[in-house]
């Protein structure tokens, strides 16, 4: 997921109104302009998946990065990493859940992360332990496939099996991150602010 900021044909209209001196510096108070733009646009997606999400990882929240413009390219690029983009799609397009494995992991009976997630290495300690298996187990609700603890008789309590994660099919996705409308807004709201400023920082330490 990408958001190119290029602010051309906005540059064009006001060319036309400007001293010599401001036409000279106009490419580089417009690099300097969107580059702002974009870095304000980064920062808003941050915290846009900071809202979105409950206890994104950082991981999540700092694959946001920036490309900047030069007064030759006046082009900005917004992106997420690959690794994130991929999982976070969904959220922006529509569709199902992208799953890291061929199952949805639904953690019923384990311990988390303190970002209310799996660790990556939950699975393989699991696989290791003597008292647990993986498989379908037909329940009174129907077979239902997953990671399962045998669990031994306690007070009364009969041997029996604890549901630990369960599998299950990629789900659709709910919410919205409105990746690309959060960054029109800010480029809408803020292109002439940022160009004014720009410009007369450049007219003061011009030559």
């Amino acid at each position: 997921m990408a958001v190119e900021i290029s602010l051309r044909s906005n540059l064009k209209q006001v060319t036309k109104q400007l001293s010599a001196l401001a036409y000279k510096q106009v490419d580089f108070a417009a690099s300097q302009a969107i580059n702002d733009l974009a870095r304000q646009v980064a920062a808003a997606e941050k915290e846009n998946i900071k809202a979105t999400f409950e206890k994104p990882k950082p991981f999540t929240v700092n694959a946001v990065g920036v490309r900047g413009a030069t007064k030759r390219t006046l082009t900005a690029t917004v992106f997420m990493r690959p690794v994130a983009a991929k999982y976070l799609a969904p959220y922006e397009q529509g569709g199902v859940h992208k799953l890291p494995g061929r199952a949805l992991l639904n953690p019923k009976n384990i311990r988390l992360d303190q970002y209310g997630q799996l660790t990556r290495s939950t699975l393989q300690r699991l696989k290791a332990r003597r008292d647990v298996f993986i498989g379908p187990v037909n329940t009174k609700h129907g077979p239902v496939n997953g990671v399962w603890q045998r669990t031994k008789a306690a007070r009364g309590q009969p041997a029996g099996l604890k549901l630990l994660i369960r599998f299950g099919d990629a789900l659709p996705v709910k919410k919205r991150l409105g990746w690309v409308s959060t960054a029109k807004g800010i480029l809408e709201r803020g292109w002439h602010g940022a160009f004014e400023r720009a410009m007369a920082r450049a007219l003061a330490t011009a030559r």
